[in-house]
């Protein structure tokens, strides 16, 4: 009986770029979820009172705090282009392997795109 070898190494295999979509659209939603409470609080912490307003804004220019800021903006617009991938993948829109391709490059490259202008804009 020959024993059939398995590459469990997750650094070493080479995903498809319509996998790598799929995979970072679900990434972005837990990030989406997991960060919001905290990005909420901020935001409404920030409405009551000036003092608050201030701390938090000197809090967001900090390093881990900016990076984290940074990762949500990228994680709305890329789940929403992604998101939309995915919706006119259900609609049988661009199901043949070479659009799959085309349409996965595409969100993201506008992903990084808009982060950037969002980035440069705040």
């Amino acid at each position: 009986m020959s024993r059939v070898l398995k590459n469990l190494n997750l650094f070493t295999i080479r995903l498809p770029i319509t996998a790598l979509v799929s995979i970072l659209h679900r990434l972005s939603g837990l990030a989406l979820f997991v960060f919001m409470p905290f990005l909420t609080i901020a935001f409404v912490n920030s409405l009551l009172s000036n003092v608050l307003f201030d701390e938090i804004f000197i809090k967001l220019t900090k390093l881990p705090y900016n990076l984290i800021f940074y990762l949500m903006i990228w994680g709305m617009i890329h789940h929403l282009i992604a998101g939309l991938r995915h919706i006119l993948l259900d609609m049988q829109i661009g199901n043949d392997l070479i659009v799959a391709r085309f349409s996965s490059k595409t969100v993201l490259i506008l992903s990084l795109i808009f982060t950037s202008v969002s980035i440069y804009i705040l």
